[in-house]
């Protein structure tokens, strides 16, 4: 049978929203432009207290949608979206930030890397929606040092000659995975509520033996500002969910070469943040780095 005659696999993207009706919107009409065949969207709202799940719903009949009926975090929300697109046959999952933009082409090249390599997980090409010239995410690696993902050529100039290469880390943004992967390894551990969850799921597959690609063939744009500043929520989030990374996932010598590293450069921030003055910054250092860490569940 030739290529071209056979049935392309099902593909479920998932679309969390929360009060973010505009970005949503516009994310949501780059899928309905995207060239493949056997594409389901599905957006999950996150209990957006603003009513901007129902309008969504209402202003796109044909999209697939699910409602949380509270905010259970990027981690929950996507979960309960992906738990949905096993359950209706989906092939792929693809995980896609609301603030995103979908080349057509995306989803035939993310399926297509997949197929002809047998990856389990593949990230697109990320680049930023206001500056286009320029990479957010160009593959990733997992920092045992710093208990995070690193972005390889972010903030780099565009190159049109990368190639397709092995990551150990895929960022939450946007990745595809593999159902059966999905149900192996499971998806974001729900604890981490938001940030570092996609560290921590790189982890766990790459423990499992499974392989992440990057595609650069695949483009999708990111509606974020080239060294965007931090909220304080995100330093929090961020400070807390590496932390609780180390305590679940690393042996005694890792945990102290991550404390070497991790305590001193909060003390710099820390030192920082109250030479300017920025009190809240200063403050959120201090609850990320000593804070109490909560439990939870995978999906």
């Amino acid at each position: 049978m030739n290529k071209s005659d056979t049935t392309p696999a099902p593909v479920t993207a998932v679309v969390l929203n929360w009060c973010n009706e505009a970005d949503t919107a516009v994310c949501l009409e780059s899928l309905a432009a995207a060239r493949y065949g056997a594409l389901t969207v599905l957006l999950v709202d996150n209990g957006s207290p603003d009513g901007s799940g129902e309008r969504l719903r209402a202003r796109f009949p044909n999209v697939a949608y699910l409602q949380t009926g509270s905010n259970v975090g990027y981690a929950g929300g996507n979960n309960r979206g992906m738990r949905w697109a096993l359950d209706h046959g989906a092939a792929f999952v693809l995980v896609l930030n609301n603030d995103t933009v979908v080349d057509p082409e995306c989803v035939a090249r993310l399926v297509g890397a997949a197929e002809e390599t047998g990856a389990a997980v593949v990230a697109p090409q990320i680049r930023y929606f206001d500056a286009p010239d320029k990479v957010w995410y160009g593959g990733g690696d997992f920092s045992k040092v710093r208990a995070v993902g690193v972005h390889r050529l972010e903030n780099h100039a565009l190159n049109r000659e990368q190639v397709r290469s092995v990551a150990t880390f895929v960022t939450g943004c946007s990745f595809l995975i593999r159902s059966d992967t999905l149900r192996a390894v499971g998806g974001f551990d729900e604890s981490f509520f938001a940030y570092v969850e996609d560290a921590e799921l790189s982890l766990r597959l790459t423990r499992a033996g499974c392989t992440m690609l990057y595609e650069p063939s695949a483009l999708v744009l990111h509606r974020i500002a080239p060294r965007a500043v931090e909220t304080p929520f995100q330093i929090v989030q961020r400070d807390r969910n590496r932390r609780k990374l180390v305590a679940r996932h690393y042996r005694a010598p890792e945990r102290m070469l991550f404390a070497l590293w991790f305590y001193p450069t909060r003390g710099i921030h820390f030192a920082r943040y109250l030479a300017r003055g920025d009190w809240a910054r200063a403050r959120s250092i201090v609850i990320g780095a000593v804070g109490q860490r909560e439990s939870g569940a995978n999906l």
